[in-house]
């Protein structure tokens, strides 16, 4: 069997947990049939400490790890708090007052024209708060599963990967693919 090391593709499925002293809670899933697909050692944003807990490992190996948050998906920045003119999210003309409400998750684009999610904290006569912290910043988060695949990597998956290269189909960290991915919505083994 194939063990992980530098230029390794490989398939892990996890649970990922959110850690706090009141207990953990379950915040997102991958399994054989939606794996996280990384290139070891070239995948960029990986999260050391899970990177560090699955080298070795080959097919049905097994991992539980636990990442500080300053490790994980890092503090919570207030920078990535901003208030926006609410004309940014009229559509023909009016402001979409059904969608745009606290709580609501938005997807957005970065100056760079990359798309990032943010959460609605408040809205005003004027304009409209955002947060665009990853969910889990400033959390400690648990890592918990096994691998399913190890093999060599072909050439094109060993190109630098885009974005936070958590081996999704989207162009950053954050996407908000939502439902297979940690980046996007609960984070997965990238920041």
């Amino acid at each position: 069997m194939e063990k992980i090391q530098p230029g390794k593709y490989v398939e892990l499925g996890y649970d990922l947990y959110e850690v706090s002293p009141q207990g953990e809670k379950l915040v997102h899933q991958t399994d054989a049939n939606d794996p996280e697909k990384i290139i070891f050692g070239v995948t960029r944003g990986m999260i050391r400490p899970l990177e560090v807990a699955i080298d070795g490992l080959e097919p049905g190996g097994e991992f539980d790890v636990t990442v500080k948050a300053d490790e994980a998906f890092g503090p919570r920045d207030p920078e990535q708090i901003v208030t926006l003119e609410k004309d940014v999210f009229e559509v023909d003309g009016k402001f979409d007052a059904d969608t745009v409400k606290p709580g609501a998750v938005l997807p957005m684009m970065t100056a760079d024209g990359y798309r990032i999610n943010g959460v609605v904290t408040e809205v005003t006569d004027k304009e409209v708060k955002m947060d665009f912290n990853h969910p889990l910043a400033g959390k400690d988060v648990r890592f918990k599963g096994k691998i399913i695949t190890v093999r060599d990597a072909t050439p094109e998956e060993l190109q630098p990967a885009h974005g936070c290269g958590c081996g999704c189909d989207h162009d950053s960290c954050g996407d908000g693919c939502g439902d297979s991915c940690g980046c996007h919505d609960d984070g997965c083994g990238c920041h």
